[in-house]
């Protein structure tokens, strides 16, 4: 039976990856940020749970408190998916 010619290939090398890549880093501020965005939101929703709804800021908002201090938590959570 006859053989089929080989193809020849070239091999594969990857291009040399330059060794002075600076990768954008976040700023100094923005770790601190972040968790303080966390705590903040946490304290917000357990003093208005241990309140009970007894400080005028917390009785007028009723229990978009809860959502106020997710949405401190969410920031935290969205700064701390783009910190380097």
């Amino acid at each position: 039976m006859p053989e089929s010619k080989s193809r020849k290939k070239k091999a594969y090398t990857p291009q040399a990856v330059a060794q002075d890549v600076v990768r954008p880093t976040s700023p100094n501020w923005w770790a601190p940020v972040m968790v303080t965005l966390f705590i903040l939101g946490l304290l917000w929703i357990v003093v208005y749970y241990i309140s009970g709804s007894t400080l005028p800021v917390m009785k007028n908002l009723g229990w978009w408190n809860v959502v106020v201090g997710f949405s401190f938590i969410a920031a935290g959570f969205g700064m701390s998916t783009r910190w380097r």
